[in-house]
Formats: structure tokens, sequence, C-alpha cells
């Protein structure tokens, strides 16, 4: 997962909102997890995700090389369904076209929405 936010929109919300949106959508596609690579260090975006629910996964130290320096990256993950939702032999996920017109999409989407405006 990812998502980029305009610098003028940061700390306004729009990154939360858009990871529930997204978030709700995966549920209902039905996923099992998220999973989230963050180049190190970025505070920001760290805070974001463990706000969101995700947690630290492992880091790849120094695997990338960007404006003049080496940086790690760190993995954090989200599991969207745990205990008796989990399947033993899981269903693939439904395809994106598909998850649009069910049930419930309007109300993924909305989801962040409801955020956005909550000032949450």
């Amino acid at each position: 997962m990812s998502a980029y936010v305009r610098e003028d929109v940061r700390r306004t919300g729009a990154g939360r909102a858009l990871y529930a949106s997204l978030i709700a959508a995966l549920d209902l596609q039905g996923f099992y997890n998220a999973y989230a690579g963050i180049a190190l260090p970025n505070e920001a975006s760290v805070g974001l995700h463990e706000a969101m629910g995700f947690r630290l996964v492992g880091v790849y130290r120094e695997v990338g090389y960007k404006r003049g320096a080496w940086h790690g990256v760190g993995w954090w993950g989200l599991a969207l369904r745990e205990g008796a939702a989990r399947e033993a032999r899981p269903s693939p996920p439904v395809a994106l076209p598909s998850a649009m017109e069910a049930d419930g999409w309007d109300a993924a989407l909305e989801s962040g929405l409801r955020l956005l405006r909550s000032g949450a």
C-alpha cells in the first residue's frame, strides 16, 4: 500500500482518509493482509501507518540509495482478518471492477471521507 499526499495538504487528515477508504476497499475485496514499505527515516509516514493499525514487520537495512545516502526500508503490516475470519483455504480476492459494483463499495469509500470531514 502507498499513498502520496501533496505537501500543501499534509497534516490535514488526507492521508488517514485515503488509507481508511483503501483499507475498507481491500477488506471488501477479501484481502487478508495489507503491507506498506517506508523509506527510512520518515516519522510522518511511520506515524500514519501505526495510527492506522500497522505494525512493524521488519527492516531491510541500507537497500535504497537516494539524496546522496543509503536508506533502509521498513515494512509494516496490517491484518485485515484475524481469528475465525481467516479461512483455512481462502477464496481469491474479488477483482476491483466486481468490488466496485458490490454492496458496501460506496460505504468503503465514504469511510475515509467521514474521517476527513470529522477532522480526525
